[in-house]
């Protein structure tokens, strides 16, 4: 893979103003952690992803396996109930939806063949949410009430620069107000959708480039705080597109892979960040212990869905 001396220098010139951190709870070193959601009591869950894994973490950082899927898990989100939606693969290696109800019992929603590498997944209505493909280029519709699998929509700006790269493309996504943005990773674009009162897509269009995103999310101003992967930090986009570093190597974000807000009182304005330690291209000190990590942001977290 080289090192990360070899990356691009995309983040060089932008400020940095790190927010105050802690670590919640480490994970053993190459500990995979890929996605995570908050309950409103504060219970953090993440995906353990190369072992199949979904753990439970309480706010002190008691950790907990909560439920364990055959195959690995990718993007996980919230159903209106409680109960999580997860993305991965099964045993097969088919691409897969499961649903991981209260008591950690795991039921498979759909398989999707035609998928390649389903990652992250958002509520775009009460049964309906969208998940990236990051392999196919493209983002599925997945109603879990039916259950039910389509593609949204399938478009060069979401695919990889050639199809030998090992990077994924379309990889987190979010809405805000009438957009959906999503990440490609890959191509290191940052882009937007227009969703219509009927929730079909409109054009993408490029809003940041040059920035290497994984998953994020919003405060309720629009500012996007994004989790940069092999650049070991975690970033602030602002609504005029400007980046600013909040978070890096010292704060315990290397290798960070998504980003939630918290859920209960109290904790609004503090963003949960999960890594993997630096697997996929490790720092020059080798693979570090995996993170959850809180950053305090100063703005309370847009609601998802």
């Amino acid at each position: 893979m080289g090192n990360s001396a070899d990356l691009p220098s995309i983040y060089a010139d932008k400020p940095i103003e790190l927010a105050p951190a802690k670590i919640i709870t480490s994970f053993p070193v190459n500990t995979f952690l890929e996605n995570l959601a908050i309950a409103p009591d504060g219970t953090i869950f993440v995906t353990n992803h190369e072992v199949g894994e979904i753990v439970s973490i309480t706010p002190d950082g008691n950790q907990q396996i909560y439920a364990t899927v055959e195959g690995k898990v990718s993007g996980l989100a919230f159903t209106t109930n409680g109960d999580l939606v997860a993305t991965g693969w099964n045993a097969d290696s088919i691409p897969v939806v499961s649903l991981v109800k209260s008591d950690g019992t795991v039921e498979t929603l759909l398989t999707l063949p035609d998928a390649i590498f389903l990652n992250g997944i958002t509520p775009l209505s009460d049964t309906q949410y969208l998940t990236a493909d990051s392999y196919r280029g493209a983002i599925w519709l997945i109603d879990v009430a039916q259950p039910s699998g389509s593609i949204w929509l399938e478009h060069p700006m979401l695919a990889r620069s050639n199809s030998e790269s090992v990077f994924p493309a379309a990889n987190g996504l979010k809405r805000f107000g009438d957009f959906l943005y999503v990440s490609n990773t890959e191509k290191m674009l940052l882009l937007r959708i227009p969703i219509d009162t009927a929730n079909k897509p409109g054009e993408p269009e490029i809003f940041v480039e040059q920035t290497n995103i994984d998953d994020f999310a919003f405060d309720v101003e629009g500012n996007l705080y994004g989790a940069t992967h092999i650049y070991n930090s975690v970033v602030r986009i602002a609504p005029d597109r400007s980046t600013t570093i909040i978070a890096q190597a010292e704060s315990g974000v290397i290798g960070s892979t998504a980003v939630a807000f918290g859920q209960s009182e109290g904790d609004s304005t503090a963003i949960y960040v999960v890594t993997n330690g630096g697997m996929f291209l490790p720092p020059p000190t080798g693979v570090v212990p995996a993170n959850v990590v809180r950053l305090e942001v100063g703005k309370a977290g847009y609601p998802l869905g």
